[in-house]
């Protein structure tokens, strides 16, 4: 079995490899970060999987392209790779925003379009879509990371009807944790004061999860409730929550 991974230097993507590694699956691991990713390898050659790691930036949309055309034969794709941002939306920087996008958006869109389609040649696979419990929810003062986990949730809504009216045994999930303790904090410029799941713990659950071919993963009560939630409580209500929790996040600084 063959496992591509996404964002797999750090955080969910690396819990990820660390337990197919374990599983014996073989690994092809993509990061920006070779650094890490070697480190990652070095820290995996004790189990039985083969590891491939490829270091490229997926917010070029060529590289997503060449990466399809370079690994072959993927039983499970884990798209992960992905970043946010914290701020007023006429104050954030524009162009970590359109590299946001690139990287939330459309390297998810290309590498599950061109997967897929190998994918259901063979009429096998499966694929896993890290998006958020944010994808469910307007997201004042994280607009364009909300916009962007939505994007994804939808999109692979409306992919799994698809695949279930042709009756393919291809599965599509999507992993839609709250807060959890990696990199992301840092790299948003935000620090959570809700309660931040462990990340190997969520990685683990998604596993499980996607083994059993659940389309919605929801790691945690706590986040299950908030799903529910959203779904009950009126938009605007939700973007007044959301928004206090966010400005908690920036210190009370807007």
């Amino acid at each position: 079995m063959k496992v591509l991974i996404t964002g797999a230097s750090s955080g969910i993507g690396r819990d990820i490899a660390r337990i197919y590694s374990k599983k014996g699956y073989n690994l092809v691991l993509v990061a920006r970060s070779e650094e890490n990713l070697n480190k990652l390898k070095t820290e995996l050659e004790n189990n039985k999987s083969n590891i491939e790691i490829i270091s490229m930036d997926l917010s070029v949309k060529e590289n997503c392209i060449e990466l399809n055309k370079k690994v072959k034969d993927v039983d499970i794709l884990i798209n992960n790779a992905g970043f946010g941002d914290c701020g007023n939306f006429t104050k954030t920087d524009l162009e970590k925003e359109i590299n946001m996008i690139k990287t939330n958006i459309i390297a998810y869109h290309i590498l599950m379009k061109l997967y897929l389609k190998d994918m259901k040649e063979k009429n096998s696979g499966k694929i896993l879509n890290v998006a958020s419990i944010a994808g469910f929810m307007p997201g004042p003062l994280m607009s364009t990371y909300y916009a962007t986990k939505a994007y994804i949730v939808r999109l692979s809504e409306g992919i799994r009807e698809e695949l279930k009216k042709e009756k393919s045994n291809v599965k599509i999930s999507i992993l839609c944790p709250g807060p959890v303790a990696t990199n992301f904090n840092k790299v948003a410029n935000v620090k959570f004061y809700l309660r931040e799941a462990n990340s190997m713990n969520v990685a683990k659950y998604a596993v499980k999860k996607l083994e059993k071919g659940k389309f919605y993963i929801v790691p945690g009560i706590d986040i299950k409730i908030s799903k529910f939630g959203v779904k009950i409580v009126p938009a605007p209500l939700i973007s007044k929550i959301v928004y206090k929790i966010q400005k908690r996040k920036l210190g009370g600084e807007i």
